[in-house]
């Protein structure tokens, strides 16, 4: 006969032994481990996002708030409300700085992207020698400030001391005073910036040339291919992304040209130089207009960001279809 205690542990329900790793188990741990680990990423992390808040974030949020006031940086600023927006579309000397921004993009930017890719395509060529000279040769201008190449340049094309006139004079050419010409200096401060930029954009075109497979070469030759259809039907077309992301870069470079110009003609002559970044300049800084230019610098970063949106929407349309 069977007792009542054995009858009781008989039906007494399982118990699981505990899990290894002691109390809480392996999940509640993991959990331990991924917060305390976000912590220590915070920690290493709060600096530099101190710094953005303070000099990026809240200069941001200032701008955009003194945009609708007319703050001139004295007295008390006054709420406007879009009067500044609408200026910025009726005002006829913004109208000539977008007019004179779309000239030097139009000259800066196929300029930059050719010169580049035809360097790149020369220096990738196994056949050329001291091919590493010449890389670090034309990538130089590219770590020089702007505003050093551009004095330097400004004294290289005066007409009473600079070398590059009295090298030409030597060949019949006489340009005259290029920086104030209306009609050459716009060309003149757009090549320095192609000057200065091209090695970097020569560097990615370098990079794409190199992902080119060169079994797609060598099957062309071949078939009989020349040297310009191999370059049409197969580096073009493999370097269609590159392309697009240097002509992008250099069309947000374009836009925001200022250095250069404020060295070397100052938005003259006539203010045939005078671009967005310069009229932000002078209203800013000179006529003390602190919420128009802010307005302005708010209208030219929408612009920025319209192109940007646009390279992440061709690059991810060219994703999805590869």
């Amino acid at each position: 006969m069977t007792t009542a205690p054995a009858a009781r542990s008989r039906t007494r329900a399982y118990r699981a032994p505990a899990p290894l790793g002691g109390r809480g188990g392996p999940v509640r741990q993991r959990t331990r481990t991924g917060s305390r680990r976000t912590r220590t990423a915070l920690a290493f992390l709060a600096p530099a996002l101190i710094i953005l808040a303070v000099f990026v974030v809240w200069p941001m949020v200032s701008a955009l708030q003194m945009s609708f006031t007319d703050a001139s940086g004295f007295g008390q600023a006054e709420w406007v409300g879009l009067d500044n927006y609408t200026r910025i579309f009726t005002d006829p000397d913004i109208r000539d700085a977008v007019v004179n921004t779309v000239v030097y993009a139009l000259i800066f930017t196929p300029t930059a992207v050719v010169v580049a890719l035809a360097l790149a395509l020369l220096l990738t060529n196994d056949r050329l020698p001291f091919r590493g000279l010449f890389r670090t040769s034309l990538f130089l201008p590219f770590i020089i400030s702007l505003a050093v190449a551009a004095l330097a340049w400004s004294y290289l094309i005066d007409p009473q001391v600079g070398l590059l006139h009295y090298w030409l004079r030597g060949l019949g050419i006489d340009l005259g005073n290029v920086l104030q010409d209306p009609t050459l200096a716009m060309p003149a401060v757009a090549l320095v910036a192609v000057w200065k930029n091209f090695g970097f954009y020569m560097v990615i075109f370098m990079a794409g040339l190199q992902e080119i497979p060169g079994s797609l070469y060598e099957a062309a030759k071949m078939d009989g291919a020349g040297a310009w259809s191999r370059f049409r039907h197969i580096t073009l077309p493999m370097l269609s992304n590159t392309t697009a992301f240097v002509l992008i870069f250099a069309m947000i470079a374009a836009l925001q040209a200022f250095d250069q110009i404020y060295v070397m003609t100052g938005g003259g002559p006539y203010g045939n130089t005078q671009t967005v970044v310069m009229e932000i300049y002078e209203s800013g800084f000179r006529k003390l207009e602190l919420g128009f230019a802010s307005a302005l610098s708010y209208v030219l970063l929408l612009a920025t960001l319209a192109l940007s949106i646009v390279q992440f929407v061709f690059f991810g349309r060219r994703e999805e279809e590869s």
